[in-house]
């Protein structure tokens, strides 16, 4: 399995470092082809702007999508921006690998989704969107330390549950664009382990990251479960009755 890390923590000697490291070595050990964006020790720049490109549609006024539509067309993403483009389409699984900072990605990670997966059909837009996404048969999967523990991140905790928390990235992003999403991998409150439990959360991390291909999976509903206005069919309604138990796509 070809596998695309993208690694968000500033700091080599964390808890996340260490996670991605024993990632790499379980991963090659068993046969695997392993490449990782460290987007700190990149220095990746997070800001997007007309730096995405090496092309211009419109000199006067700046629209994103339409660059990136018209840079998807004419070759025209700037070198930092394909390279790591070329990773996702090599890759056969995405892991993302950050702390849980103010209930999101780090913005670094966040800037790095904002300037790579562009849109006009390279990686989204012109109906490839969800299942029919561009990395439909790919998986992809967040593993991620949080500072609080898991019972404040439950139905009833302080904080919320984390698949709430988490929705943007596992159906925004990684479900949005195609990939079959994997349960996340969390680590609540390292930096308050003992060394000990610390080395069993890397062996359970280490288990995890050897059995991509099979790990449970987030099960989305498909774009053909949803009625023209993109809601979802009620059963046994006219729409549902009509197109059947999965319902067709709309137009």
């Amino acid at each position: 399995m070809r596998v695309f890390i993208v690694h968000a923590h500033p700091e080599e000697r964390s808890f996340n470092g260490a996670m991605t490291r024993t990632a790499q070595e379980a991963l090659a050990a068993a046969g695997h082809e392993v490449v990782v964006s460290d987007l700190y020790r990149m220095g990746f720049d997070p800001v997007s702007g007309r730096r995405n490109f090496t092309t211009v549609r419109d000199p006067a006024y700046f629209r994103q999508q339409a660059e990136e539509a018209h840079a998807a067309a004419h070759d025209g993403f700037a070198p930092a921006i394909q390279a790591e483009q070329d990773k996702l389409f090599w890759c056969e699984a995405l892991i993302f690998q950050f702390p849980l900072w103010w209930f999101g990605l780090p913005a670094i990670l966040k800037g790095w989704v904002d300037r790579v997966f562009a849109s006009g059909g390279r990686i989204y837009g012109g109906g490839k969107w969800y299942d029919r996404g561009v990395f439909a048969g790919k998986r992809a999967m967040c593993a991620a330390t949080i500072g609080g523990g898991a019972p404040m991140y439950s139905e009833q905790g302080l904080n919320g549950p984390i698949g709430a928390i988490l929705f943007p990235v596992n159906h925004g992003i990684f479900y949005f664009t195609g990939f079959t999403v994997i349960e996340p991998f969390l680590v609540h409150g390292p930096a308050r382990m003992k060394d000990g439990e610390r080395a069993a959360e890397l062996e359970r991390y280490r288990r995890r990251v050897l059995a991509l291909g099979t790990a449970p999976t987030i099960d989305y509903p498909k774009l053909a479960d949803y009625d023209e206005r993109y809601v979802l069919k009620a059963p046994g309604s006219p729409a549902a009755d009509r197109d059947g138990a999965a319902g067709v796509a709309p137009a």
